[in-house]
């Protein structure tokens, strides 16, 4: 097992559990990935999902022995290994659930692709960002569009041409990183901020603005504005917004 699966209060926690090998991808860590996080969002009881892992380094990106083979991969093996990848990041950018990063330790190409397709990442202050591919002659291909859509072309540009590291304070301002917390009050920081969203926020509510955030972008603004009235009238038509109002209304206390 490369990764560990577990349920607590409504938070599924998905563990990187290779920590000799500073939890490099392999072909079954990424399938194993693939499966917790089917298993997360079809859950009815899991509201939020965290991404954390073992040992020192929270993922280094692709390991040596999976390096070795693409010397001898062909056009299609190298293709079906590459969309296994991109499977997996889009899955995780998808999720109907918030997800968050728990990053304890250096977060390195295909691993800081990882930070970049959650919703939230915690970050402890020592750990280091980047997108080396460019280093070993690689590119970075699969993250940069999420990278793109999630701080812009200018920072982008910056960390996938450069392949340079950056501290966890420069991932803050670039906004890859939420929120930079001390080691000791990493795990708890995060727990805090999950069981916060699972008791005071409506899941169906939560659910319709992360697809509204991936819808609203890839239209033009009248459209994507007519797109925001029509979910603005459908999403007060749900049970979760009247039940929500109702209390308001009458001072009471929400339970979600």
């Amino acid at each position: 097992m490369y990764t560990n699966y577990e349920v607590k209060n409504r938070i599924a926690f998905i563990t990187l559990n290779r920590p000799e090998k500073r939890n490099a991808f392999s072909d079954e860590l990424v399938e194993e990935l693939k499966s917790n996080f089917s298993k997360a969002e079809n859950d009815s009881t899991v509201k939020v999902i965290v991404l954390k892992a073992n040992g020192d380094v929270f993922c280094a990106g692709a390991d040596l022995g999976y390096l070795q083979t693409l010397q001898t991969n062909s056009y299609q093996e190298n293709l079906g290994d590459s969309s296994s990848l991109k499977d997996l990041y889009e899955q995780i950018y998808m999720l109907s659930k918030p997800t968050v990063a728990q990053v304890q330790g250096h977060a390195l190409a295909g691993g800081c692709g990882l930070v970049s397709v959650c919703d939230f990442a915690f970050s402890v202050p020592k750990a280091k960002y980047g997108y080396t591919e460019v280093k070993i002659g690689f590119v970075p291909a699969i993250v940069m569009y999420f990278l793109i859509r999630k701080i812009g072309e200018a920072r982008a540009r910056h960390l996938l041409i450069s392949g340079n590291l950056i501290k966890a304070e420069k991932a803050e301002q670039y906004g890859i990183v939420t929120e930079i917390v001390e080691a000791e009050n990493l795990e708890q920081t995060v727990l805090d901020f999950c069981q916060n969203m699972c008791d005071t926020n409506s899941g169906e509510a939560m659910k319709l603005t992360k697809q509204a955030i991936l819808d609203v972008q890839e239209k033009t603004i009248p459209d994507a504005l007519r797109y925001a009235a029509e979910l603005n009238a459908k999403a007060r038509m749900t049970e979760d917004c009247k039940k929500g109002i109702g209390a308001f209304l009458n001072k009471e206390k929400i339970s979600w």
